[in-house]
């Protein structure tokens, strides 16, 4: 039987670990050559997400080919609906693929950068956050003169997107208060066209999806409210690739400091009538 003594056996384990981060450090290295090689940036967005992606227009579209022109690349956009929940967003779209043979991309955009998140999806590095989301609620100044909390809405139809964060409190607010008088839409942007029409009193969205809407029309106010299960700051949203692919990682981060250094970033939001916010 080999005997070996514990210096050797340390000196081994240390060769095997430098290995192995050569092996990673030349996989990820790797990943973003082959990416250069193809000479295109796979970016995947959400669907029917105004003002970030709908049709083929909107501030993630135009981040995506932002970020492939500073990496020096063309951009090939993957629109997908969006899962059950986010688990299912990075397994199709980042680290994985759809079993239909969509996907994965080379990074998804409007990834909520949180800290519990990413310990649920080890297979995906989260990162590069570039706008801060909250939720508002806008509402009709002719039928809701002053606002002041939510008891200024009592009798009033308030619209909000299902199976959304503004749907679950404005349902449970003060145990269920209000219930009577939400009214559901498939998408918030729907929901604001009919406030815009005239059915709705107001509607309880994110705050950018709230601006594209209304922009700065002195018909309606756009309020601060407060929920006992939101962040009072919101909540940063940036980036998810594969975790492997460390230099795809510094490529995208670089270049999404330049634009929000030099302005770019704040210029691509306000085409489409949103401020952004730094996280």
């Amino acid at each position: 039987m080999i005997k070996f003594s514990c210096k050797v056996f340390i000196t081994m384990l240390s060769l095997a670990c430098l290995l192995a981060g050569v092996s990673t450090s030349a996989r990820a290295d790797d990943a973003f050559a082959k990416i250069k090689k193809s000479g295109v940036l796979k970016v995947a967005v959400y669907n029917d997400f105004a003002p970030f992606s709908a049709g083929g227009n909107g501030i993630d579209i135009d981040l995506a080919d932002a970020l492939a022109k500073k990496l020096g690349l063309a951009v090939s956009l993957l629109p997908f609906p969006a899962g059950d929940d986010l688990g299912d967003d990075l397994r199709n779209m980042v680290w994985k693929g759809h079993y239909l043979g969509y996907g994965p991309a080379d990074v998804l955009l409007h990834v909520p950068v949180d800290p519990n998140l990413a310990r649920q999806n080890k297979q995906v590095a989260i990162f590069a956050p570039y706008h801060r989301e909250t939720v508002r609620l806008v509402t009709d100044v002719r039928k809701v003169p002053q606002f002041e909390s939510l008891d200024s809405l009592a009798g009033k139809n308030i619209g909000v997107e299902k199976v959304s964060i503004s749907a679950v409190v404005m349902l449970g607010a003060e145990d269920g208060k209000f219930r009577d008088n939400v009214k559901i839409y498939p998408t918030a942007t729907e929901a604001l066209a009919a406030l815009k029409s005239g059915a709705l009193d107001g509607v309880l969205a994110s705050r950018s999806e709230i601006e594209a809407a209304v922009r700065d029309d002195p018909r309606y106010r756009i309020s601060e409210v407060s929920f006992p299960r939101l962040p009072h700051k919101g909540w940063a949203v940036g980036m998810a690739v594969k975790k492997d692919d460390a230099e795809l990682v510094r490529q995208l981060q670089d270049a999404t400091a330049d634009m929000v250094a030099s302005g770019e970033m704040a210029k691509i939001f306000a085409r489409h009538g949103v401020a952004v916010v730094t996280p």
